[in-house]
């Protein structure tokens, strides 16, 4: 079965820098559209960050929070997010999301990474 592979969570100090990364643990024919999403305590996922890509090119998108801040960016077949800056209140659970599609005129099939940890200290 296809999972989204994340890595590069952690502890991370307030004001400093982190960078996730996503990629399919099999290739793809297309990634339309990755994304990561995030989860704190209590509270509901939210978007962080989106990249989808046509053919017209890449178009990303981001959480009014996290703008000038995170930067979301794809290579192939890989997924990123770099986050500076850093706070308390980016800590959490974040998602890799992905709509793929597996080979021509097939539809697109949306998965979700099982989640890194991001702490951040004071």
């Amino acid at each position: 079965q296809v999972q989204l592979v994340e890595s590069g969570g952690g502890l991370v100090q307030a004001g400093g820098s982190l960078r996730l990364a996503c990629v399919p643990s099999r290739g793809t024919f297309r990634i339309a559209t990755m994304a990561w999403y995030r989860q704190a305590p209590g509270k509901e996922r939210e978007l962080v960050a989106r990249i989808t890509t046509g053919v017209t090119g890449a178009t990303t998108n981001y959480a009014e929070s996290v703008k000038g801040r995170f930067t979301i960016s794809r290579d192939n077949q890989t997924l990123y997010l770099q986050m500076n800056s850093l706070t308390a209140e980016d800590a959490g659970v974040y998602f890799c999301n992905a709509d793929l599609q597996w080979r021509k005129y097939a539809p697109l099939l949306n998965y979700w990474g099982q989640g890194t940890q991001v702490t951040v200290s004071s």
